[in-house]
């Protein structure tokens, strides 16, 4: 019988992550779709949910915590987080140094640097 209560948590432990997944995910899509914010207000929005996404996946589905001794885990959890921190905080920066770096061309000057560099074999 404690197999089966057991079986039965852990089973509405995932349809109640399923559930707050879904409901986190069509609310950052009907914030977006019916313009409910603008401009900073909806980025602000949609970071709470993505955090608030990240913590219900962590939680419901990878279970990080709930072992007796989570320190590998956690461990492991920290290292990815600081190498995704690093891959997307690069390219952001990346493309940000790029875009100012082209912003003072006008678009024909912009084709013109690209089609020379395309000839060079770039």
């Amino acid at each position: 019988m404690e197999y089966k209560s057991s079986a039965y948590q852990i089973y509405m432990k995932y349809l109640v992550g399923f559930t707050l997944s879904v409901l986190i995910t069509f609310g950052s899509y009907f914030l977006v779709v019916n313009k409910l914010a603008d401009g900073y207000m909806l980025l602000i929005m949609l970071f709470i949910l993505a955090f608030s996404q990240l913590f219900v996946q962590l939680l419901f589905f990878l279970h990080l915590g709930e072992e007796k001794k989570p320190r590998l885990r956690v461990q492991a959890f920290t290292f990815m987080f600081i190498i995704l921190v690093i891959i997307v905080g690069g390219s952001i920066w990346v493309m940000h140094h790029l875009n100012y770096n082209m912003m003072n061309f006008t678009s024909e000057q912009k084709e013109h640097y690209m089609m020379t560099q395309r000839d060079k074999g770039f």
